[in-house]
């Protein structure tokens, strides 16, 4: 049996740890490296480093903080934010990233994901999805730029472009459950889930342990910030809870 994971995700602004809710209101929660070392002895298995302004910015990720962490963890790590070419995904994996993810760019320019691929392995290349439901309740479509900007892209279509194109893991955030702690948005990972053969990693709302049991019963990972950041629960007291309830995770 494959086990869960557990992830914690810092998403960085101005080279501090930043939350906010609906990608909105972004408060700062600490040091990226600070909090990385901390999230990797307890027990996390895997790291998501986001850059959020980069592309709103229009410059590349901050390799000298992407290094640092590096150099603190020994676990899976995956970098996004302001990576639109295939040198930008190669100074990632030089400086310490094992994996990249690619959101606004991969939209822009699709090939950006099957190039990446090919160079570097399919298990390289992370497809960042920002969805947010319709408002005719219909499905969910695909935002860019930090979130600001709707590009009219069905989330299940683009998601099926991503994987045929290369991308070897789904990183899926819901908009609408980001940062409000009221749970993941179990409709969006379990339709997504259903029709790739890639891990999908669910991602935004999660509050109280009894989530992390729920997004893994429809997703092969689970990240998340908030609950960790503000030190309501912690990654080995997820894992513990987890194991607890029957869910296979590595302690």
């Amino acid at each position: 049996m494959l086990t869960k994971r557990i992830i914690p995700c810092l998403d960085v602004k101005d080279g501090q740890v930043v939350k906010g809710i609906h990608f909105l209101g972004l408060k700062e929660v600490g040091d990226p490296v600070s909090l990385a070392k901390k999230y990797y002895e307890d027990g996390a298995d895997e790291l998501v480093f986001l850059d959020i302004s980069a592309t709103i910015e229009k410059r590349k990720t901050m390799v000298d903080v992407v290094r640092r962490v590096a150099k603190e963890i020994f676990i899976p790590f995956t970098v996004g934010g302001g990576i639109s070419t295939i040198e930008d995904v190669r100074a990632m994996l030089m400086a310490g990233a094992d994996k990249v993810s690619l959101n606004s760019a991969a939209i822009r320019n699709p090939s950006l994901i099957e190039e990446a691929s090919k160079r570097f392995g399919n298990q390289c290349i992370v497809l960042a999805v920002d969805a947010k439901k319709r408002a005719d309740n219909t499905g969910w479509n695909v935002y860019v730029e930090g979130g600001r900007k709707d590009t009219g892209i069905d989330c299940m279509e683009w998601i099926l472009k991503g994987v045929s194109l290369g991308a070897g893991e789904i990183l899926l955030t819901s908009m609408d459950a980001d940062g409000t702690k009221d749970g993941f948005d179990l409709d969006l990972y379990r339709a997504v889930s259903k029709i790739v053969n890639v891990p999908v990693i669910a991602s935004g709302g999660c509050g109280k342990l009894e989530d992390f049991k729920s997004a893994l019963e429809v997703s092969d990972a689970a990240l998340a910030a908030s609950i960790f950041h503000y030190e309501e629960s912690s990654v080995l007291n997820v894992k513990k809870y987890l194991k607890e309830e029957g869910v296979a995770v590595r302690l």
